[in-house]
């Protein structure tokens, strides 16, 4: 079950665990993709927070919402990019989407396994898509005043293993959301060094959110024919007989 854009809306721009949680995975995701120049980048589910840095020098930027969600203009201020879609139908032509960001999109989705065939059509060859998913084991999963607390959560492993069945290759893997889901005071002026301490300690501190970057790998086929080696090639002159002189013709 889709959680409904409005609230998706106050949770990340008008709440302070909000702002703490957009600001942990928008810099996790700079780090990841630093240069997006001359590239189109997309993000699906409510992933319009984390592509405002990508705006500058991107060739195109695009936040596909579900319909099922609801939609509304993005970014404030500027020219939309928001576009409505079936979540698992996109007006996209084949390959035609260098960067993924797939954000509240995947664990609430019901029929999951056309959304990744999906998004591995939209793809370029060579192609990178970023899962963000509430961790299975971390505290945000077992909070629904957030929007981690809704839908299917994961374990690292699970994810993986989901996303090698649909032909993605993973590359590598990120936490984040180490601050424990709280609006006390004290959380919120402490959730930089949860952020930073839980980086380095994630066996103490499990994260709210996994992260796995996977890459689309098309392969060349396989052709036949010409390029076989002919086992008895023809020559030129193969079928012509060989001239005899006059002497043996009677």
């Amino acid at each position: 079950m889709h959680l409904d854009v409005v609230d998706l809306n106050t949770f990340y721009y008008r709440t302070k665990l909000g702002r703490i949680a957009q600001r942990a995975l928008r810099e996790r995701i700079v780090q990841m993709w630093p240069n997006t120049k001359g590239q189109t980048v997309a993000g699906f589910g409510f992933a319009g927070p984390m592509l405002r840095p990508f705006l500058a020098d991107s060739r195109r930027v695009l936040n596909l919402m579900p319909g099922q969600q609801g939609v509304m203009p993005w970014p404030n201020g500027l020219s939309n990019h928001s576009v409505m879609v079936e979540e698992t139908l996109w007006p996209l032509s084949t390959g035609v989407v260098d960067r993924l960001i797939v954000l509240h999109g995947l664990e609430t989705c019901e029929r999951q396994s056309d959304l990744l065939n999906e998004i591995w059509r939209v793809l370029g060859p060579g192609g990178n898509a970023l899962f963000v998913v509430p961790n299975r084991t971390g505290l945000w999963a077992r909070r629904d005043k957030t929007p981690f607390g809704f839908g299917r959560p994961y374990s690292l492993g699970q994810l993986e293993s989901q996303l090698r069945k649909h032909k993605f290759v993973p590359l590598r893997h990120l936490s984040a959301l180490f601050s424990p889901p709280s609006h006390h005071a004290w959380v919120v002026r402490s959730a930089d060094w949860f952020e930073r301490y839980g980086g380095k300690a994630s066996f103490v501190l499990p994260a709210g959110a996994v992260m796995i970057e996977v890459t689309k790998q098309v392969h060349a086929p396989k052709r036949g024919g010409l390029t076989e080696v002919v086992r008895k090639p023809l020559e030129a002159l193969g079928g012509v007989a060989k001239p005899v002189s006059g002497r043996d013709v009677f």
